[in-house]
Formats: structure tokens, sequence, C-alpha cells
């Protein structure tokens, strides 16, 4: 039995001196990073897996990011790190717009019609990342830290030319965030 015990508080010395070491042998190369990946890409030619995700992988991906910040499971944030409410996430990427068009045949009347867009998790093309690295010496290895995300919808012109990347909202999934 005294053997038992001696064993096991060796165990539990050594496995606290491991743990401690590796720890200490880990440099955190940078608190904050901050890096856009592209998870729909339209490139016919490249290989279909490049800065692509599988589409019925990529929408449920997308779907368990926008039901958690609905629930309020995760908080949702803006793009200026205000806090945003359930509501005002539903409404993100809805949009009515009332306008007046010309008939493309004669008398070429003019008429008023409202067009109402909603937004699509296929028009999710990228996500946002916010990642702390750490990097081990002796392993040569970095290991990342996921603290946010942002979904990203591109904003085109008429001719389909990308005008911007657009941030929806975050999600952080570290205490220390969002920074003040």
């Amino acid at each position: 039995m005294k053997n038992i015990k001696t064993l096991f508080l060796v165990l539990i010395v050594i496995f606290l001196v491991s743990c401690g070491n590796f720890r200490d042998d880990k440099t955190v190369l940078c608190e904050r990073i901050q890096y856009d990946v592209i998870i729909n890409n339209q490139d016919p030619g490249h290989y279909w897996w490049v800065n692509n995700i599988e589409g019925s992988k990529r929408e449920s991906f997308i779907r368990n990011l926008f039901n958690a910040a609905f629930s309020g499971e995760v908080k949702a944030y803006d793009y200026f790190n205000n806090p945003l409410t359930p509501d005002q996430l539903k409404m993100i990427g809805a949009d009515t717009v009332y306008r007046t068009l010309m008939r493309p045949y004669p008398p070429y009347d003019e008429y008023d019609t409202v067009i109402i867009s909603k937004l699509e998790f296929a028009d999710i093309s990228r996500i946002r990342f916010l990642e702390e690295w750490q990097y081990d010496e002796n392993e040569i290895a970095i290991n990342k830290k996921v603290v946010g995300i942002a979904p990203l919808i591109e904003k085109k012109d008429s001719e389909g030319n990308m005008l911007a990347v657009q941030p929806l909202f975050w999600l952080y999934f570290d205490k220390k965030y969002p920074l003040r």
C-alpha cells in the first residue's frame, strides 16, 4: 500500500513538472492576429478544395454560428464591438429598397416596385479570424487559439466587381474580448 501511495505521489509530481515545462516552452508569438480566409472559392481554375469548404459543411458551419448568435449562446458584436441583440442580428443582411423603374417596352411607362433582399448562408464567402498564436520552440510548432470569428460577405457593383468585404458581426470565444 505504501508503494502505491509513493508511486501515486511520484506520478503527480512528474505530471505537475511536465505541465509546467510545457507551458514554459511556449512563447506567445502574437496576442492578436486577424486575417480573412476564403471559404467559397468561385475560381474554376483551382482545384475544388483550394480556399473552399465543401458546400454542405460550409453552410452547416455558418448556420451554427448564426444559431449560436441568434439564441444568445454566444454574444454578438458589430464592427465597432457594440453588443447586438438577437433582433438586430436577424435584420443583418435584410434590405428593402423602393425603386422607380421603366418598362422595357413601349410606351416605356414608369412603375414603382419594392425589392426585398435577404441574406442567404451561401452569400457568406469568407470568414475573418481573430487568433492568439503560441510558438513552441522545442517542437517548432505554432498553436493557434481562435478568440473571435466574423462571417464576411462581398459587396459588388452592378458589373460584379468586388467593392469591399464586409463583416456581418463578431463572435468572441475568449472572455478578454471584445477589447474596448
